[in-house]
């Protein structure tokens, strides 16, 4: 039998069985947690932390690649699927917790789009991608791993990228860690601004 070996799924894996406060890696523990209306959100929890690591003296870029949060808009953030169907898979999140695309305000949704074509763009020039997937599910019924905040996946797509190990073992091969791919959609995204 053969055996494929990714050590580093461990930390994700482990961290969504045993946390307490979603979306909240080691390095930002210090957050003291959500106050008032806690929505035990993924989202919000990473946000929060991050936002709360910066105040207290941390470098932001040091706090935002804990999180692996890549960029900010006025009303949406991007940051890495920490369980990524692809390399590169990105999500644009709303800071706005609402289940509903249609609750979105429309400032938020269109800057949501116009962070679509830019994350189409960087991925792109980063990993050559021979397409792309966009795509937002909506309740747990469509599909939503995290139903109760609304986000759009962008994945890049590569001919044969989905093989038999998806299929047979239901498992999927990443050849980079999130920590490369952070770096790299980082540095691209700061290169587009230019």
């Amino acid at each position: 039998m053969e055996r494929l070996w990714t050590p580093w799924r461990y930390e994700y894996v482990s961290r969504a069985e045993d946390s307490s406060r979603p979306g909240v890696p080691e390095a930002l523990s210090a957050w003291p947690g959500p106050r008032g209306d806690d929505k035990g959100c993924v989202f919000c929890n990473m946000i929060a932390a991050v936002d709360h690591a910066i105040d207290e003296g941390m470098a932001v870029e040091d706090a935002e690649r804990a999180a692996h949060v890549v960029a900010r808009g006025k009303s949406c953030f991007l940051c890495l699927n920490a369980f990524p169907y692809a390399t590169g898979h990105i999500l644009i999140v709303p800071y706005a917790h609402l289940d509903s695309l249609a609750a979105l305000p429309s400032d938020g949704a269109v800057e949501m789009m116009l962070l679509a074509q830019r994350v189409e763009s960087v991925l792109r020039s980063v990993y050559r991608p021979a397409g792309m997937n966009f795509g937002l599910n909506l309740g747990e019924a469509g599909g939503a791993g995290i139903a109760g905040h609304i986000h759009m996946h962008a994945l890049p797509r590569w001919i044969g990228d989905t093989n038999f190990m998806t299929v047979t073992a239901d498992t999927r091969v990443l050849p980079e860690a999130l920590d490369t791919t952070w770096a790299k959609i980082r540095r691209a995204w700061s290169d587009s601004e230019r």
